[in-house]
């Protein structure tokens, strides 16, 4: 495999700067492919090369894998690196990539296709030794065999699309009474979000934690970076994650770490990736759900605490240097936290808040990164993810990432739009968070009874 000399880009935002920067730093020439939305922003300005592929709509530039591979075959680009999102997991593209000779960063197509299907990745995680949550073995099409799904294991039930994540096609089922109504509003959803109906059902828990392990490998070396935990969470949606978890004893640590690396070998993974777990706080203990064939959102509270550089690992990967680490070599240091920063109003339901930024200050000092393609009269466009920015702490302990996250967001100064840092900073106030004692249903619980 040749070395990565020049990259496309196919992502925008937060995303595309970060991946840029490492270009820059890696001695990488960067293209970067961008919508008519995004004419102006920041990473467009700071690319090498720039190519617009389409109209302000997703499904013409950003989702247009004929435009985006054959910008790359005509700027002879090496590689594509997806960022998240978009066509990150798509194994078409990487199929289309891996057709036309160009490097995909991340792992192949084979693979997402085989972890992308919740179905099939469950089965994979039990032959490698890794718990499930009890359910299905495969997908249920028919009230009568999830009705003998539930005589074995109860209710409540939770229905998942196979193909599916983000909380769509998704349905809690209490009782027999709601057992045909859920199932169809299930199907019918995870067809209309993805194209593929299928649904397996598993036994609804609800006092648990979510925690994932961002995973490395190059084929050969296999590595994990330790724990995220993700669990301040509304309606399914990341709001916060910190590393390390608060809930982990140090022996369910190892055995998470242990059945993460193992998933990893079983289905031949190469690149960055993650293992979405659950975590049982009654029981103590922990299932696999899923994994993220990419790099995350909340990737940079694990480079805060080990110092590694997750995107230059990704390029390295996939340019044939390989790891060039050991797990020996991985060294945790500290706690870091990572609000998301979404323009939207919690006054009004979490609407989205597009408009012109203005008056925009980053906060700085001791422990802060911010991660963000914002400047002043940047106007943030009404066509994609509400996420502007991700504000990241890091502090000697859990206490001191706290202290530092709450001085940042109330020193972060944005006008001209809504955001969601006053949630952020009810949460980190909260005696629950602080604590450590939450569960999934947290953010839920103090929305409806504010301190």
């Amino acid at each position: 495999m040749a070395k990565i000399r020049r990259l496309l880009i196919a992502n925008r935002g937060e995303i595309a700067l970060r991946i840029l920067r490492a270009c820059h730093e890696l001695g990488i020439e960067s293209v970067l492919a961008y919508s008519e939305a995004d004419t102006d922003s920041l990473p467009v300005r700071l690319a090498d090369k720039r190519v617009c592929i389409g109209p302000a709509p997703a499904a013409k530039s950003y989702l247009n894998m004929t435009a985006i591979v054959g910008t790359a075959v005509a700027y002879r680009a090496d590689a594509i690196h997806p960022g998240y999102g978009f066509l990150a997991e798509n194994a078409s593209f990487a199929k289309l990539c891996e057709k036309e000779g160009i490097v995909f960063v991340g792992p192949s197509s084979d693979v997402i296709e085989r972890m992308g299907d919740k179905i099939e990745a469950r089965a994979i995680a039990r032959a490698a030794g890794a718990p499930t949550i009890p359910g299905s073995e495969g997908a249920v099409s028919s009230v009568a065999a999830a009705r003998k799904i539930a005589e074995d294991i109860g209710f409540p039930l939770l229905v998942k699309a196979a193909a599916g994540g983000g909380g769509r096609g998704m349905r809690v089922i209490g009782s027999d009474a709601e057992l045909e109504k859920g199932l169809s509003e299930a199907m019918s959803e995870a067809e209309a979000a993805f194209g593929d109906g299928s649904v397996y059902v598993e036994k609804f828990l609800t006092d648990i934690r979510h925690i994932e392990v961002q995973v490395l490998s190059d084929g050969c070396n296999t590595l994990h970076l330790g724990e995220r935990d993700c669990t301040s969470q509304r309606r399914n949606q990341k709001l916060l994650e910190e590393a390390p978890s608060t809930a982990l004893s140090e022996p369910l640590r190892l055995a998470l770490f242990e059945a993460a690396k193992r998933i990893c070998t079983r289905v031949g993974y190469t690149n960055a990736g993650t293992i979405e777990f659950v975590l049982d706080n009654a029981e103590q203990k922990f299932y696999f759900i899923e994994m993220n064939t990419r790099i995350q959102v909340e990737h940079p509270v694990t480079e805060m605490i080990t110092g590694i550089d997750i995107v230059k690992q990704q390029l390295g990967i996939a340019g044939g240097k390989g790891l060039g680490l050991r797990q020996e070599d991985v060294e945790f240091r500290g706690h870091s936290i990572e609000c998301r920063v979404n323009a939207e109003d919690p006054d009004r339901e979490f609407l989205p808040s597009p408009g012109v930024v203005s008056n925009y200050l980053a906060p700085g000092g001791p422990g802060i990164r911010i991660d963000s393609h914002l400047e002043n009269g940047y106007r943030i466009p009404p066509f994609y993810d509400s996420m502007i920015a991700k504000v990241i702490s890091w502090g000697i302990d859990r206490q001191e990432a706290i202290d530092r996250m709450i001085r940042a967001l109330s020193e972060l100064q944005l006008k001209g739009v809504k955001t969601t840092v006053p949630l952020h900073l009810q949460i980190l106030r909260h005696p629950r968070f602080r604590s450590g004692e939450i569960n999934t249903g947290f953010v839920a619980q103090m929305l409806s009874r504010p301190v």
